[in-house]
């Protein structure tokens, strides 16, 4: 970063740590011992596409990696955001996140590391589903605890974030723990 982007208040976006990611099935045990939630099983990853070849031969591999074994699926959201999802059965963390870190290390060495908005990986237990988010350009974890009629349990996912916060590198700032109403996975 130069002088001037200091002066402008430019900064560089923190680089995706995708190793974060295989923090998560121990931080699982964590979770459901303090918490009572388990993993669902699904988890998924989103990004924004790009136009252009080198994004469509990109997007060709990981289909064609997708494709292998069935259990992926692709959405793309209301805000145009593409959806990779990914399931077991019965739920196996370890998978899940390899096969995800797999998807996203793709991307990332295609180039399109910019791209990536977030890993979302779902679990349930007590009061209902809660994910826990990935924000790549942050380098961060956080709770999301999704209520009827697109409104959110706080409380549960301040609870979550503190049982967590020795675990994963949790989001310190609250307020970019944006809601994922209708991710995939949850």
């Amino acid at each position: 970063m130069g002088f001037l982007d200091t002066l402008l208040g430019r900064s560089k976006p923190v680089p995706p740590n995708l190793d974060q990611l295989f923090a998560l099935p121990a931080a699982a045990v964590t979770l459901q011992v303090a918490s009572n939630l388990r993993p669902t099983g699904t988890g998924s990853v989103c990004f924004k596409a790009a136009e252009g070849a080198p994004f469509a031969g990109m997007r060709a591999q990981v289909e064609q990696l997708l494709a292998l074994d069935g259990r992926y699926t692709e959405q793309t959201d209301a805000y145009g955001f593409t959806w990779l999802v990914r399931q077991t059965d019965p739920p196996d963390l370890e998978s899940l996140v390899t096969d995800l870190h797999a998807v996203n290390s793709g991307l990332l060495d295609a180039g399109f590391g910019s791209a990536l908005l977030c890993t979302v990986i779902g679990f349930t237990g007590g009061a209902g589903p809660v994910a826990l988010v990935y924000l790549y350009k942050r380098g961060t974890w956080y709770p999301f605890a999704p209520l009827e009629g697109q409104r959110r349990d706080n409380a549960r996912e301040l609870q979550v974030g503190a049982v967590l916060g020795s675990d994963l590198r949790m989001e310190p700032d609250p307020s970019r723990w944006f809601p994922l109403y209708g991710a995939p996975g949850l």
